[in-house]
């Protein structure tokens, strides 16, 4: 017998042994299955910029992985590889159920745990189950998502996540059902679901020449950022380089970034990076009272923190949102 996935916005009726869409969740014998569970293709030590999160636990390590299988089709996906196929159809498969995830998480020195690189929505069961005995071991959730998930399960999830970094892609419900497969109003329903559960929530918009770089659909993104948001709301705009799909456009350009990141500050914005360009300023954190520099970066790597231990500016003493300790 079919059965219907309540997960993501897309619930597909799935027939007796066969997938959804993400081809991760399959229906056996009447029972939907995450056939990817405590089987991830990707586990990599990283640093908790790369995520990218910059206002929670700067400079620490984050043990994180990853299965095969997503719930978009993003056109440009940098992690095509794994995300756009079956736990079948990779060559690379650890056997990690989520104890096993903990103890290598701790034996690596790892503060935090990062469902990330595909879509951790797709294998939602392994990131509760690990997420809740990552919490009684004393480590930290970090969810790296897309975000086009329904309500109900994720506002579960939240019980157990302390942090995600969720992908805006667009402000525009055209460029996600042509670019991504998907639509806008999940995604925005998510990010406020992040908020509202006390989830801190950081946001990356890949800024795409030609598609969604117009500066008033950013200026737009940015305003609705700062209403249902908050104003200090870290947001990232990311270089895209040729991928996957869309290997016909150019990468990004400095100039499109830096105006998108003042049309971002213009709007209200208080924390506006610029990522995938080594050396801006945007990697860094500044002061938005008095301009202070407070975390110093070059890549993913800190070259100075300021910050007081209690997460304030040394000059002005002016708390700074995030999550520093």
């Amino acid at each position: 017998m079919a059965v219907v996935c309540e997960l993501c916005p897309r619930e597909c009726v799935i027939p007796e042994g066969e997938a959804g869409d993400c081809r991760v969740r399959v229906n056996i014998g009447g029972r939907l299955r995450a056939s990817t569970y405590g089987r991830p293709s990707a586990m990599h030590i990283d640093p908790m910029e790369k995520k990218p999160l910059y206002h929670f636990h700067p400079g620490s390590s984050v043990f994180s992985i990853a299965t095969a299988g997503c719930n978009l089709h993003c056109l440009n996906c940098q992690n095509w590889q794994l995300s756009q196929r079956g736990g079948e159809e990779m060559e690379q498969i650890y056997r990690a159920d989520p104890p096993q995830l903990i103890e290598l998480a701790r034996e690596n020195g790892c503060e935090s745990i990062a469902y990330t690189y595909s879509d951790p929505i797709v294998f939602y069961e392994y990131v509760q189950d690990s997420s809740e005995l990552a919490r009684q071991a004393g480590l930290h959730n970090v969810f790296i998502t897309a975000g086009y998930i329904n309500k109900k399960p994720l506002r579960q999830l939240c019980q157990v996540l302390d942090a995600s970094n969720t992908d805006l892609k667009a402000f525009d419900d055209r460029f996600y059902r042509e670019v991504n497969g998907g639509t806008l109003k999940p995604v925005l329903d998510a990010l406020v679901t992040f908020r509202e559960q006390g989830v801190w929530l950081e946001v990356t918009n890949l800024v795409i020449p030609t598609l969604n770089d117009d500066l008033s659909m950013i200026r737009r993104m940015a305003k609705w950022i700062r209403d249902e948001l908050g104003e200090d709301t870290p947001l990232h705009f990311s270089r895209f380089h040729p991928q996957y799909r869309m290997r016909n456009l150019p990468p990004t350009p400095g100039e499109t970034l830096d105006r998108a990141r003042k049309e971002a500050m213009d709007a209200g914005l208080r924390f506006v990076y610029v990522g995938n360009v080594l050396g801006h300023e945007g990697n860094s954190t500044y002061c938005p009272q008095d301009g202070t520099l407070l975390i110093g970066r070059v890549g993913f790597r800190i070259t100075e923190n300021n910050l007081t231990p209690d997460g304030r500016c040394p000059s002005c003493d002016r708390p700074i949102p995030g999550v520093w300790q």
